[in-house]
């Protein structure tokens, strides 16, 4: 669910200029996400995750750290543990997770072409979930082109979007977003963007177990562009108030970091044991 909400956040958001321009260069954005996802498969990448659990005053009471890289073997993507907190795995886990890494390359490799294509169908499809959430964003927001400004080197169109009114979403895993507002800053010259900043404006209640945000919780989401080819993501900062199940309260930041980002063929890279 969190994901849904910050891929879609990353394709919304002040004397509006044309509302169907706007709309046409969010549309152009939305439509280069699987381009994108095509050119990252040939990708590594290392990610750093911070997240910190606050008590009422807002001081920090437990932190977590946690950093895995991500390696896309036969077309999907999968994780490798590297640290936690700031510390390199013990020697035994670090081989369990080089084991396992094994395990899989060794099993993928031996697929049958029909096992890999009703794998990769079935991947796709679940692919195909996302792209329509991000298509229906179009039509569930109202767009407003604000002006242009520079955001880490690059000539930005500023949008801002706010939920229209009375809009039924078609998607019921689309409806959070009616209580989300936001700003992003696209790329004039490739049309990706660079940076966005949302903010939740009434409470959403989400998951098996009904967690519930709280409004005024924020999240900032950059990219970056890699090696004058492909837009990737680069930061990802979420912090709110809500409520776990009926009595437990939450006041958390979190922050994912994306970096070291390399070409090449997984499978040609990952040596499996016999």
């Amino acid at each position: 669910m969190r994901l849904n909400i910050a891929f879609a956040m990353a394709v919304i958001s002040a004397a509006p200029l044309c509302a169907e321009d706007a709309r046409e260069i969010v549309r152009k954005s939305v439509e280069l996400d699987q381009a994108n996802w095509l050119r990252m498969k040939d990708y590594t990448w290392i990610a750093h995750e911070t997240e910190r659990n606050l008590d009422s005053k807002g001081a920090v009471k437990s932190e977590k750290k946690e950093t895995w890289e991500t390696l896309v073997l036969y077309g999907q993507p999968h994780r490798r543990m590297l640290e936690r907190d700031g510390n390199t795995l013990p020697a035994d886990e670090e081989r369990k997770e080089q084991a396992k890494l094994d395990k899989l390359a060794v099993k993928l490799e031996r697929e049958t072409p029909e096992q890999r294509q009703r794998r990769m169908a079935e991947y796709e499809a679940r692919r195909q979930k996302d792209r329509d959430f991000l298509r229906e964003v179009t039509d569930l927001y109202d767009f407003h082109l604000e002006g242009d400004q520079q955001v880490d080197g690059h000539a930005a169109w500023v949008i801002s979007a706010t939920p229209k009114p009375g809009y039924q979403p078609k998607r019921g895993d689309a409806k959070p977003l009616l209580k989300i507002r936001g700003k992003i800053w696209i790329d004039k010259a490739e049309y990706q963007w660079v940076r966005l900043e949302a903010e939740t404006m009434d409470t959403i209640s989400y998951g098996l177990f009904i967690a519930r945000l709280n409004p005024g919780a924020k999240l900032v989401f950059e990219q970056t562009r890699v090696n004058d080819e492909i837009w990737l993501p680069k930061r990802e900062s979420v912090s709110g108030s809500g409520r776990l199940g009926l009595l437990k309260k939450i006041s958390m930041q979190q922050e994912l970091v994306w970096s070291n980002y390399r070409k090449f063929q997984v499978e040609s890279k990952v040596v499996a044991t016999q």
